[in-house]
């Protein structure tokens, strides 16, 4: 089992920058793809990234790609979202989760999620 924290959101002008943390706990942090989502008011819970169990894959959504980038450290047990370029339609509870497979998109997939963080872009 693992537990997860997310950190770090806020609020942002738009064409902005935040760092998203997602801390870790349990010595098997290592075995899982950890996912960030993202979920804004009246909408669905989507996909925003993924990385696998060794960091060296990743896939972000067409929407985020090459302004955010997933990252994570295994000796912090720690997932990083860095997000650049920041738009208004970025805003949302951003949550992080974990699970097995083979750097699954869908919300179902996954097993362990955390509490989430608010990034709020103002124009």
């Amino acid at each position: 089992q693992v537990q997860l924290v997310e950190s770090g959101g806020g609020l942002v002008q738009a064409g902005g920058s935040l760092r998203l943390s997602c801390a870790a706990s349990g010595r098997t942090f290592s075995s899982y793809n950890i996912g960030w989502f993202r979920q804004a008011p009246g909408l669905e819970r989507e996909f925003v990234a993924v990385i696998s169990r060794s960091g060296i894959t990743t896939i972000h959504a067409d929407s985020v790609k090459g302004r955010f980038t997933i990252a994570r450290d295994n000796a912090k047990n720690t997932v990083y979202l860095q997000m650049s370029s920041l738009r208004l339609e970025d805003t949302a509870v951003y949550y992080c989760a974990a699970a097995g497979g083979v750097l699954p998109k869908e919300v179902s997939a996954y097993d362990y999620w955390g509490q989430g963080t608010q990034v709020t872009v103002s124009s």
